[in-house]
Parts: C-alpha cells; sequence; structure tokens
C-alpha cells in the first residue's frame, strides 16, 4: 500500500477534482438550484494587545449581523435574505447571499467585555482585546 500526502490540496494528487467540482456546481446553478452553502472568509490577526478577527461579507448591513460570547466560543451570525426580483432571470447566480453562521473558540487571555465591532465596507472587524494581566511586558531589573 502507498501513501500519498497533499498537504491538504487534493488537487495535487487529482488534478482533475477542481474542474470535477466546479462542473457539479454549475449544473446546481444551471438547474435553479444552489448545491454550494458559501461561508464567509475571515482573517484572524493577532497584535500584543489584541486579536482582530476580519470577516468579509459584502452586501449586508450592519442589522445583519449577530455576535455572541458563550462558554469562551465567540459566534459570529449573518442573516441576509435574497433580493425579490420576478424581473430579472439569472443564467449564473455567484453571490452568497443566504444565512451563515461561523464560531471561534477564544484563549482565556482575552476580556470578554471589552469586545467590540464595527462594519465597513464589506468586512465586519470584530476586535478581542487581552486582558492587561496577560499582555507581554518587560521586568525592569533594580
Amino acid at each position: 500500500m502507498t501513501l500519498v500526502r497533499f498537504n491538504g490540496n487534493p488537487s495535487s494528487v487529482f488534478p482533475y477534482s477542481n474542474l470535477l467540482n466546479e462542473f457539479l456546481s454549475d449544473l446546481g446553478t444551471v438547474n435553479g438550484g444552489d448545491n454550494r452553502r458559501t461561508l464567509p472568509s475571515v482573517n484572524v490577526a493577532e497584535t500584543a494587545d489584541a486579536y482582530r478577527l476580519e470577516v468579509a461579507a459584502p452586501g449586508f448591513t450592519k442589522e445583519a449581523f449577530s455576535i455572541h460570547v458563550e462558554d469562551e466560543v465567540l459566534t459570529v451570525t449573518g442573516e441576509q435574505q435574497t433580493p425579490a426580483s420576478e424581473e430579472i432571470k439569472y443564467n449564473r447566480r455567484e453571490f452568497g447571499y443566504g444565512n451563515f453562521k461561523r464560531s471561534f473558540r477564544l484563549p482565556k487571555r482575552v476580556n470578554v467585555e471589552a469586545i467590540e465591532a464595527r462594519y465597513e465596507t464589506g468586512i465586519l472587524v470584530v476586535h478581542v482585546p487581552k486582558r492587561e494581566e496577560t499582555k507581554p511586558r518587560t521586568i525592569q531589573i533594580n
């Protein structure tokens, strides 16, 4: 038996898998259905003072988001309805309208009470500050 390593990218081992997936997803949209569930992309950055989550969600309003923290898990939920339009018949639809839910386990060293969020130019930015006692510091030698 031979083990094949593909480092999380099956297209390196099966070069036609992306082509097949794209073809199958196109079949779903041609028949009027959408067999793809879209989740927004998320960037997570860390500085000495805080973590920052950037959720790519263009076309949403800030009222469409809900952010909830429970048991050290931060959950971002978005609810967006597809615009009702009977005059336009789409041949292909790739905009990801719909509901989504993304959850992130928070480290114990964050200050849950000081979490803030803002939505601008299609990006929801969630600022998760670290508690004061967990920030790196330099100790002076006397």
